[in-house]
């Protein structure tokens, strides 16, 4: 019985020598280190150089690494578990970002009780996931510079961090991101940053030169450039009535290619880069960011990008719009015909279709990123239509539209452009009162023949928030519900759906709900007992087009369960409803997330 004994210790100890060394082995085939490589810096992935090629976004990441991606980028530390087992599969790696305050929202760096549990919440996510083996980098933070004057405290605490990464997590490099290289940014990190490894830069109109002027700033650290794509919003000229026009989708590839060619590949500083986005999103407009379309289709930036990757061409290359001109001018009347030609053409003449959508154009153009709502489309204005011309017929309403046309070749490639359009309009033009409704009226579910409402008065701290109106998560009815996240713990945050969209009150709009008894709907949360707001008839009388009538529901607990809400509305005036619809919250120390469905007017 003794030797038995001895026999099992000593094979216990054999097989935990053996998976130690498979451990070791497995650690040092996914260890990342940065060196200096003569004037510049080089990334060793297992020892072996490691050039970043990759791309951040929610799009398929089977298609990103078809494309010639070898990595992909987050900013915070959310659902983690499945993309790295994901990129584990797929051979690619995965820069995990863990996201920091920011003044926007309410972080104060001077608050040390802030700090520390910020700190301690960047050791957890550590100590998780140090060991993946699809783990690249540590990013620490995200543009959290923007609008701290006195950033010393900022940079400490990031500091803080970093060198608790390294103690905790040897085998892979921490990096920060900044938001481009304005102020002293640059200076504030080399001073009180040693152990970050990297900085990360967002360049987008100054991708091509972001090289170039971070050395002149003084950058002797290596850099990643983790997003860039065309010139945002806030580095383009406005038109006539205020609104950005937009780059098509051809001349974003162009954007794409310049900053890669001159800020990655011939710099020697530059460790790599991430794309941005790799998928779509309201910012701006539909397309402004977007390598995808919703549906998954490839815009040309993606033939840019798997060229420069894979040294390729893409097998089958995405349409290619010379322009897209309108005839007159974009500043019009209501109800006014109009035409727009589109010169496009496939390199392979595939043959081609074009589908031409016309949508109001709230021109929101914060710089925060956060997503916005999909304004309101108007397919009856579309007279005529073919691959290369439409005819419209503008809305009765004034404001600001864009016509977009979306090309698509059959081969999953695809090119987009726009025209901006301005319907001019004085209410003295206007019908007096809001156009009548049919009920029950819906103002979000999975069926709107009215979609006079848009999500688009987002109050509060409205950077922390995100809502999905397309969410397969358990929907009550249909194939899709509505899914509101509110990123913080702190301040408080809503949203209006507003007619016409982004209007408080200086334009006529609504609709008339007379004969509506209750406005219904459904919620629930995600947990459990969040604490949700809901009221309509926002505007005052103070405004110039108001609200005719008001009502309320405060402090609706939810349940996991779908549960119905209503509102009384019988002995309201509905006559002219502005503000169909809006959700607010106040932080509640922690995240939160529930869900809508079916609103309606009955």
């Amino acid at each position: 019985m003794k030797y038995t004994a001895l026999y099992i210790l000593a094979g216990l100890l054999t097989l935990s020598a053996i998976l130690m060394t498979q451990v070791t082995t497995a650690q040092a085939a996914t260890s990342v280190q940065v060196i200096k490589k003569g004037k510049g810096w080089q990334l060793l992935r297992g020892g072996q150089p490691y050039l970043v090629k990759g791309a951040g976004g929610d799009g398929s990441k089977t298609d990103l690494k078809a494309a010639g991606a070898n990595s992909w980028r987050t900013w915070g530390a959310d659902n983690l578990d499945p993309q790295l087992a994901e990129a584990q599969k797929l051979g690619m790696t995965v820069t995990i970002g863990i996201w920091l305050g920011h003044k926007e929202h309410g972080f104060d760096y001077h608050d040390a009780g802030a700090v520390a549990a910020q700190k301690e919440v960047a050791r957890k996510v550590i100590l998780r996931y140090r060991s993946s083996p699809a783990l690249l980098i540590w990013a620490l933070g995200n543009e959290m510079e923007n609008g701290v004057t006195d950033q010393g405290a900022l940079w400490n605490a990031v500091e803080d961090i970093a060198k608790m990464a390294h103690e905790l997590d040897p085998n892979h490099p921490t990096m920060t991101v900044v938001a481009e290289l304005g102020g002293d940014k640059v200076a504030q990190i080399h001073a009180h940053c040693p152990d970050i490894d990297i900085v990360g830069i967002n360049s987008y109109g100054g991708g091509p030169s972001v090289g170039e002027r971070y050395k002149a700033a003084g950058g002797v650290k290596p850099y990643i450039v983790t997003e860039f794509g065309p010139p945002g919003t806030w580095e383009s000229g406005k038109n006539a009535w205020d609104v950005v026009p937009e780059l098509t989708s051809t001349e974003k590839a162009d954007c794409y290619r310049a900053t890669y060619v001159k800020s990655v590949l011939n710099d020697p500083m530059c460790l790599g880069s991430y794309a941005f986005t790799w998928g779509n999103k309201q910012e701006a407009t539909p397309t402004w960011f977007g390598l995808l379309l919703p549906d998954g289709s490839r815009l040309g930036g993606v033939d840019a990008l798997t060229e420069l990757w894979s040294g390729k061409k893409a097998k089958n290359l995405c349409p290619v719009i010379r322009s897209l001109a309108l005839e007159g001018s974009g500043q019009t009347t209501p109800g006014a015909m109009i035409k727009v030609s589109l010169d496009v053409s496939d390199p392979e003449n595939d043959p081609l279709t074009t589908t031409w959508v016309l949508q109001a154009d709230p021109a929101n153009y914060g710089t925060g990123g956060a997503s916005q709502a999909t304004p309101p489309s108007y397919p009856e204005a579309v007279v005529s239509s073919s691959l290369k011309s439409v005819t419209l017929k503008m809305p009765s309403y004034g404001g600001a539209y864009r016509l977009y046309a979306y090309v698509r070749d059959g081969h999953g490639g695809a090119a987009v452009g726009n025209v901006p359009l301005n319907v001019k309009s004085d209410t003295a033009s206007q019908l007096p009162g809001a156009q009548k409704a049919a009920l029950p009226f819906t103002v979000y579910g999975d069926v709107i023949t009215d979609a006079a409402y848009v999500a688009s008065g987002y109050m509060g701290n409205s950077s922390a928030i995100k809502m999905d109106p397309l969410s397969a998560e358990n929907p009550h009815s249909g194939k899709t519900c509505l899914e509101v996240k509110y990123t913080t713990g702190d301040s408080w945050g809503g949203c209006v759906w507003q007619s016409p969209a982004n209007d408080w009150g200086d334009l006529p709009g609504g609709r008339d709900l007379r004969g509506a008894k209750k406005l219904t709907f459904w919620a629930r949360g995600a947990l459990g007992g969040e604490t949700v707001n809901f009221v309509f008839g926002l505007l005052g009388k103070d405004k110039k087009f108001p609200d005719s009538g008001t009502g309320k529901l405060d402090k609706a607990v939810l349940t996991t369960a779908w549960k119905q809400y209503s509102i009384d509305c019988s002995g309201t005036d509905l006559s002219q409803i502005k503000t169909a619809f809006a959700w607010s919250l106040a932080g509640s120390g922690q995240p939160i997330t529930f869900y809508l469905d079916d609103i309606k007017y009955e």
